[in-house]
């Protein structure tokens, strides 16, 4: 019988956010029983300085991959600087995120040199290959899907499942559980969800938790993220993206 799995990420990860990650890392792995978590890591958050010339981080990149993290690329900016085109993606840039909805909108050619140079600078940084790719506010638009089809990463992951770009093949289906800081009614609606979540997804075969350097500020969500973890830990095995994009491929072997 295939197991349930688990996946644990953390994303927005830049120089600036190395403390709360540092303190979701220790918080996901005490209540979830896992080793090694997902980072979803900026190269160059809102066009600040580029993490290439950031020692330090890239030391502490390096060391947090070789402990067993998994480093997966979340963008180039994190910043939307296009203007959406169309009433749905006018609405997932003002509901969803708070313009960082880069590859909402952007062209292919300009969305695959994000891929590819973010890629390359994530690698030349860990000296491993950098498998996957998570849009910010996991927001495609058609430039971005057929810029992932030419990037050639194992997978990718949106609000409702993970998929592999290559094939189209879904790896995984159902609702990330993640909380939003952002208002007050936005921090009601995830802890809600959350909760409903918990009791839901039990019998999922892969659930899926994605947390953000802001939780760490809000004492109720990262109570619920304790919650959410342990419901899970005995359910479902902490699992590596890579691992469910490689039974993927050998299903089709």
């Amino acid at each position: 019988m295939t197991p349930r799995r688990l996946l644990l990420s953390i994303h927005d990860v830049t120089p600036g956010t190395v403390a709360q990650v540092e303190t979701l890392h220790a918080h996901l792995c005490d209540h979830a029983q896992a080793s090694s978590l997902a980072l979803l890591v900026v190269p160059h958050h809102w066009n600040s300085s580029s993490i290439a010339q950031d020692a330090p981080f890239k030391a502490w990149l390096r060391a947090r991959h070789a402990a067993g993290d998994e480093i997966i690329l979340h963008g180039w900016s994190h910043r939307d600087e296009t203007d959406p085109r169309g009433w749905l993606a006018q609405f997932k840039a003002r509901a969803m995120t708070a313009r960082e909805g880069e590859f909402l909108s952007i062209e292919g050619v300009d969305a695959l040199r994000r891929l590819r140079d973010g890629r390359a600078l994530l690698e030349d940084i860990i000296g491993s290959a950098v498998p996957g790719f998570i849009a910010p506010a996991w927001l495609y638009g058609d430039g971005a899907h057929a810029a992932l089809a030419q990037a050639r990463f194992d997978f990718a992951e949106d609000h409702f499942r993970v998929w592999s770009p290559q094939t189209g093949k879904v790896l995984a289906r159902g609702p990330v559980i993640t909380w939003a800081s952002r208002s007050p009614a936005r921090m009601r609606s995830s802890l809600a969800f959350a909760t409903v979540a918990r009791s839901v997804l039990g019998r999922a075969p892969v659930v899926r938790i994605g947390v953000h350097p802001g939780d760490t500020g809000q004492p109720r969500i990262m109570d619920s993220i304790r919650r959410t973890a342990r419901r899970f830990r005995n359910s479902h095995r902490p699992t590596r993206y890579a691992a469910l994009a490689a039974v993927g491929a050998s299903a089709r072997l």
